[in-house]
């Protein structure tokens, strides 16, 4: 599903607008609404959407400025306005479509139709990035991998990696210097990404780096890492972890 954000300095604006995509069902969700750019600024730093859907007229900061403040717009801009001056102006600052208020249905869906072509390159081109960095990482025995979080390539050095701790549908990876990395990604998925030879599915919600393992306590059942984690040792993984060792 679409995640999207709505930044409009009228309310009345906001919430019509959100009463249309509502009409798209699983197709677009609003996830935010801000009537203050500033506030969007500060929120969408750590947000994760696809589209937002931007005003231009508005008192303290106009859409563009809004837009000149973001540095890497990794998402799909909309603009929306009662004024149809600024469709030159909308399209130099790389917004896909650009909507008059009021917004009319068929607009709006062919907007909505924009933003999944839109979303859809982007993914390709982010999972093809990260195709070709792997097949470099493979070919020049480099000792990193490439994780993608939070619309961001991270490019992890593993040995900086002491283990990866799984919570549900995500999965937090603990480094060296006490940081913490958050993914959605189940860790199963994570330990595809990780050198078998180097690292140890050692419990179903914990993998850990072998080279970080500083003690093991046979008759309780866990390893004590180089930061002075303990992680427990699953007995059905007993045998294959000894082997490793």
């Amino acid at each position: 599903m679409l995640k999207a954000i709505i930044i409009d300095d009228e309310p009345k604006a906001i919430e019509s607008l959100s009463w249309e995509l509502d009409n798209f069902n699983s197709e677009i969700e609003v996830v935010a609404k801000f009537t203050d750019p500033e506030k969007a600024l500060k929120h969408i730093k750590n947000a994760s959407f696809d589209c937002i859907f931007l005003d231009i007229e508005m008192p303290t900061m106009d859409g563009f400025q809004f837009l000149n403040k973001i540095e890497i717009k990794d998402f799909a801009v909309v603009i929306t306005t009662a004024y149809n001056e600024y469709a030159i102006k909308a399209l130099k600052h790389e917004a896909i479509d650009y909507l008059l208020k009021p917004i009319d249905m068929d607009d709006l869906k062919v907007t909505v139709n924009k933003i999944k072509k839109f979303v859809a390159r982007n993914d390709f081109a982010t999972e093809r990035f990260e195709r070709l960095l792997s097949n470099y990482n493979s070919r020049y025995n480099k000792k990193r991998i490439t994780i993608s979080t939070d619309g961001k390539l991270i490019f992890l050095d593993l040995d900086d990696l002491l283990f990866v701790e799984s919570d549900g549908n995500y999965s937090t990876l603990h480094l060296e210097n006490s940081k913490k990395i958050v993914l959605t990604k189940k860790l199963k998925e994570v330990n595809t990404l990780l050198p078998e030879e180097r690292f140890f599915r050692i419990h179903n919600s914990y993998i850990v780096h072998l080279d970080k393992i500083k003690e093991y306590f046979k008759s309780d059942g866990y390893v004590v890492l180089v930061s002075n984690h303990k992680i427990p040792l699953s007995r059905q993984r007993k045998a294959a972890f000894l082997q490793k060792l």
